[in-house]
């Protein structure tokens, strides 16, 4: 159960164009992390319910050896804590803090944001 394979994430421009369409999604913030997420319906039945995109930018961390970081620690945590929702649900990650940030306080941060998901 604790795996994040890729059916479970977003790769295709079209989903990720549809999460950032104004209007769309809402969003939840938990410094060091802002989630962005939208309910959705899925075509197929052997679709996951939850997808999600991972996302560092380099204005945020410019060496790249800690954008790779960041986004394993967000990874880590998603795939730890992945939320029990009857919705299908698109979810993007977006870390907002400048510099590097330990890992206990990206997984404390994941976790709020998830339970915060799970009471929508």
């Amino acid at each position: 159960m604790n795996t994040f394979p890729k059916s479970e994430r977003i790769y295709l421009q079209k989903e990720i164009d549809e999460l950032f369409t104004p209007g769309n999604a809402k969003s939840i913030t938990e410094y060091p992390i802002r989630m962005v997420y939208r309910f959705v319906t899925r075509e197929n039945e052997t679709d996951p319910k939850v997808k999600v995109l991972v996302s560092v930018a380099k204005k945020r961390l410019h060496k790249a050896v800690d954008r790779v970081r960041a986004k394993r620690q967000m990874r880590e945590a998603y795939r730890l804590n992945k939320p029990h929702t009857s919705k299908a649900t698109n979810i993007a990650l977006i870390w907002l803090a400048n510099e590097p940030q330990d890992s206990m306080v990206v997984h404390a941060a994941i976790v709020k944001i998830l339970g915060k998901l799970s009471h929508q």
